[in-house]
């Protein structure tokens, strides 16, 4: 498989782009490559990169998410689908009528608001979830629980009583809206608008369901587990497909996204795969070095602390971070040393270290005449 471009280059703009400069940028470049009008051997190859390009650097989070992971990173969390479920190509190709080209290309795939047949789908949910850095380094399951619309028990998501059924709207023949075309030039003009008469449901209930009041769908609290995979990041989304709001007139359900966070750790800061801990150590230790007792995510362990350490010094543990998130491996753990200062001495330690600066005094001096000019 070829390696990806950079999607600014694929669009010819800056990392720093505004939305209305991506968006201008894109519309010349589909234009160019737009199938209809481009009939060269690539351009539908080239048609199909620059929406991608566009899908995500015209969204908030996506685009963040590709400015910090790369492609690499970036294609492990978003499938092809969840690239461009979302994605604003209506307000591009407002009334030009390029609905059928979208949908032959990319096969019907979801997130291309406005082109091709709207499909009858419950809407996206999302829940935070909130998880230790314990159970992040060994993967965790949770149970959580959610409002949603699901079908109703009475009528079968109906909506029509027990015994009736419901008719086919005679105005938009079931499609819940009506469609009027015309041509100028080599444009089609197409304006779609909800049908009146069945208000976009595409059917008639004479004789409604008295549980979900002919809706077909009834408010539930339901209970699902969630599998959250070792190393994850913080603010990442997990899919859960279908496990959204159900939609009416035997519609799919749209997908629960659970977003991730991470609790704040007493003794350990982050830092991608790696972790960091700070040990305080005392003016003897660290001058004469010492074995100390640091946690890790496996338990306590023993370090050596080398005669000399300086304040700010760092031992660093391989393999004892996080665990690489869908990859191999982990990071490391990065052990600071910090010198702990007593804030007050008893009448023999000011003795002592009196006695000792008079010392390291005296060492300072004889340094200073060595290197005087």
């Amino acid at each position: 498989m070829a390696e990806k471009r950079d999607y600014y280059e694929v669009l010819g703009v800056q990392k720093g782009a505004s939305k209305d400069e991506i968006k201008d940028a894109y519309r010349k470049l589909a234009m160019q490559f737009h199938p209809d009008r481009n009939k060269d051997t690539g351009a539908e190859e080239k048609f199909k990169e620059i929406s991608e390009a566009y899908a995500v650097l015209s969204d908030d989070q996506k685009r963040q998410q590709y400015n910090n992971l790369g492609h690499s990173g970036f294609d492990q969390r978003y499938s092809s689908e969840d690239i461009f479920r979302g994605a604003d190509f209506d307000s591009v190709f407002r009334d030009m009528g390029f609905g059928d080209i979208f949908r032959s290309i990319f096969g019907g795939a979801g997130g291309f608001g406005g082109f091709g047949e709207e499909r009858n789908r419950g809407q996206d949910l999302a829940y935070n979830l909130e998880i230790t850095l314990e159970e992040v380094a060994k993967g965790t399951e949770k149970e959580i629980e959610i409002p949603r619309t699901e079908r109703c028990e009475v009528c079968g998501g109906s909506g029509a009583n027990p015994g009736t059924s419901a008719k086919v709207c005679p105005r938009c023949g079931g499609a819940g809206k009506i469609q009027n075309m015309r041509k100028a030039g080599f444009a089609m003009y197409v304006q779609v608008t909800v049908c009146p008469t069945c208000k976009g449901k595409g059917k008639l209930i004479d004789s409604p369901c008295t549980n979900c009041r002919g809706s077909g769908l009834v408010r539930r609290r339901r209970k699902i587990t969630v599998k959250v995979p070792m190393g994850i990041d913080e603010g990442t989304q997990l899919r859960l497909r279908g496990e959204g709001e159900m939609a009416g007139n035997d519609g799919e359900a749209g997908d629960l996204y659970v977003v991730v966070h991470v609790k704040q750790n007493p003794r350990f800061m982050r830092e991608g795969d790696d972790l960091w801990h700070v040990a305080i150590i005392t003016y003897p230790q660290a001058a004469l070095g010492a074995e100390i007792s640091i946690p890790t995510l496996d338990g306590p362990t023993i370090i050596k602390v080398h005669p000399g350490t300086q304040p700010g010094e760092t031992i660093t543990l391989r393999g004892k971070g996080m665990p690489r998130f869908r990859g191999y491996g982990k990071g490391d753990l990065q052990v600071r040393i910090g010198v702990s200062v007593p804030e007050k001495l008893t009448t023999q330690q000011r003795a002592l270290l009196e006695q000792l600066a008079k010392e390291f005094n005296s060492d300072v001096q004889a340094k200073n005449r060595k290197f005087r000019l």
